[in-house]
């Protein structure tokens, strides 16, 4: 496995130069993030990323975990690491201060989570699924239920899951079955069966609070008359600690591709007690809360893949030696010149170098834009921030996991045959990455929430609130602007603005198409949802070149560094932008192909 080195130099940048996340601040009134202090939570957070958890990452998937009667272990050092992460604070940093956080924007977390992320997915899920349960009960719950449970999750005391998938039903939840009858103290019977339930047992806390879906009698059919509860593994004591057992068991755990540090659980609810969380049949709603949350944390596993996968490509490229440059020797005192000559060994570093610095910058970028939704002065602005988000998030969710599986198998592909080895880790990357564009909704459902919900229902709408920043940017650097670097930037600023009016052209012939032939959505969704993740991701790269050029003027900064990131612009805008052109050409094409074939002609037999 390489060793994690978290690039605090790249984070830096996107938070300083390319987001000016300080006036961000300032203008949210979160007075405690001082520069001072982020720098401080920043290089403690890398610190502890480096030197505990990234050693465990080898252990936790050779290890895996156990499960037996008595519960589920961990891998070997996985609960000392997690006392050290809440014995450092971090669980509380951006949660509420009346129960116990710190109350720092969400924008902060992030860049800590990609850290924890990157350094060792599975043991930051356990608390990376306490984040959403906390959010959902902190936004939905009543005052007694947020007393009793969000001050042990803010502390990281315990941890909380997200129970909603059942052996007969994934995405399609109008179809679970799981069942909440109603008891005269108030509370309720959940009984049902729940499956792959990330973080669901484990021995690294006392309790596991269970945020589940369920039923009621009487209730709608479909997804109309789905109802929210707090289930958790013990309940509450009266003196708020974890006591008797609640009728929660783990039946067994799954044994996975990847991420096998991280428990997958059965979870057999057994009239198990529970306590409803919001109106009764509005459940869906509020899991949203949840599912948003958790799914902008998935987000950041396709960028810790591009960022660990190239940490451990690139050294190899430059000590490998394997055939002499095209273009003539470059290292005649050795037997053969390094890999990294090789302009197709380029090709691969570069592609992951660009997803991952990209990918940081969408991630931070829409981050932000979580922040405006809780903090921003006005109602006006909340509510736009939140429909920029609301776009943004399946185009991370499917885009950045995309990627991040592209830049795991580059890098294991940048090692040849060593790559299939163990030892040299890359292909545990390529396996505890490839989850990412399944679980909490596939790359598809990404897809058909973009295009079927955000984009269909408001009629191209909410697509407006995203493309007028780049429409601005575009303007305000562009060749008819003041920008002194307007020349340099030509070359980036003419293919952005033309990707981004044929990325609104394309979504009214799309919307025009399914106006006639409903399966014309699904038939060109993912088509839209990579095209989409391509133009944000053009945005932010002109944005990086932009921010590069004006730091090398006023002669601050590393000259190196941002040499070379204006350099990966130039690669990105180059060789990867142009992909968009083939989703543009794929989504426009009538759904006829993909459906005129008779289902029992897949196959002859």
């Amino acid at each position: 496995m390489p060793d994690y080195k978290a690039p605090l130099r790249d984070i830096k940048f996107v938070m300083d130069e390319l987001l000016n996340s300080q006036q961000h601040y300032v203008d949210l009134g979160a007075e405690d993030a001082t520069p001072d202090m982020i720098d401080a939570i920043i290089g403690e957070g890398a610190k502890f990323c480096e030197e505990v958890l990234a050693p465990l990452n080898v252990v936790g998937d050779q290890e895996g975990c156990t499960w037996s009667e008595d519960g589920v272990k961990t891998p070997t050092g996985f609960k000392e690491a997690y006392q050290q992460f809440v014995d450092g604070g971090w669980p509380s940093m951006n949660a509420p201060v009346e129960h116990g956080g710190q109350g720092l924007p969400e924008s902060i977390n992030i860049a800590l989570s990609e850290m924890i992320g990157t350094a060792n997915w599975s043991l930051g899920m356990y608390p990376g699924l306490s984040h959403g349960a906390r959010a959902t009960i902190e936004e939905h719950g009543t005052p007694e239920q947020q007393e009793t449970y969000l001050t042990k999750l803010i502390s990281g005391e315990w941890t909380g899951t997200m129970c909603l998938t059942e052996p007969q039903c994934g995405s399609d939840l109008g179809i679970l079955t799981t069942k909440a009858e109603p008891n005269a103290d108030g509370s309720y019977s959940i009984t049902g069966t729940k499956i792959f339930i990330s973080a669901g047992e484990h021995d690294m806390v006392d309790n596991i609070i269970h945020v589940v879906l369920a039923r009621l009698p009487g209730a709608p059919e479909g997804t109309k008359g789905i109802s929210l509860f707090i289930v958790p593994k013990n309940l509450p004591d009266a003196d708020g600690n974890a006591g008797e057992h609640n009728a929660v068991t783990c039946g067994s755990i799954e044994h996975k591709m990847g991420i096998r540090g991280s428990a997958t659980a059965v979870l057999n609810f057994d009239a198990a007690e529970g306590y409803l969380i919001g109106p009764e049949n509005k459940g869906l709603e509020c899991m949203f809360t949840f599912m948003n949350t958790a799914r902008i944390g998935i987000s950041i596993q396709g960028v810790a893949a591009s960022e660990l996968s190239y940490q451990g490509a690139l050294p190899y490229a430059k000590e490998r030696l394997s055939m002499r440059s095209l273009s003539g020797t470059k290292a005649p005192e050795k037997v053969a010149d390094p890999l990294i000559v090789h302009p197709d060994v380029r090709r691969m570093l570069l592609t992951q170098k660009a997803f991952a610095e990209g990918g940081r910058a969408m991630l931070y970028y829409a981050a932000m834009f979580a922040d405006k939704v809780t903090s921003a002065e006005t109602e006006k602005e909340r509510e736009e921030a939140d429909n920029v988000l609301g776009m943004l998030t399946p185009i991370l969710k499917a885009f950045l996991t995309e990627t991040g599986c592209e830049s795991a198998n580059l890098g294991m592909q940048v090692f040849g045959g060593h790559g299939f080895i163990s030892e040299w880790g890359m292909e545990q990357i390529v396996r505890d990455t490839r989850i990412s564009t399944l679980y909490e909704g596939t790359t598809g459902i990404q897809a058909l929430d973009l295009l079927g919900r955000k984009i269909m229902m408001s009629k191209g709408a909410n697509l407006k609130f995203l493309t007028k920043e780049i429409f601005a940017f575009c303007k305000e650097y562009g060749i008819i602007s003041r920008n002194p670097h307007k020349k340099e930037m030509l070359k980036f600023i003419t293919p952005l603005f033309k990707t981004l009016a044929e990325w609104q052209i394309l979504t009214f012939r799309v919307m025009h198409g399914a106006s006639k032939d409903r399966d014309y959505i699904g038939s060109a969704s993912v088509d839209y949802v990579m095209y989409s993740g391509y133009v944000v991701m053009a945005f932010l790269w002109a944005k990086m070149a932009q921010s590069a050029f004006e730091k090398i003027e006023s002669g601050e900064g590393d000259m190196d560094f941002l040499k070379a990131k204006i350099q990966t612009a130039e690669f990105y805008f180059d060789r990867i932008l142009p992909r968009a052109k083939s989703h543009a050409s794929m989504m426009i094409k009538a759904p006829k192909s993909l459906m005129q074939m008779d289902e029992s002609h897949f196959s002859f037999s």
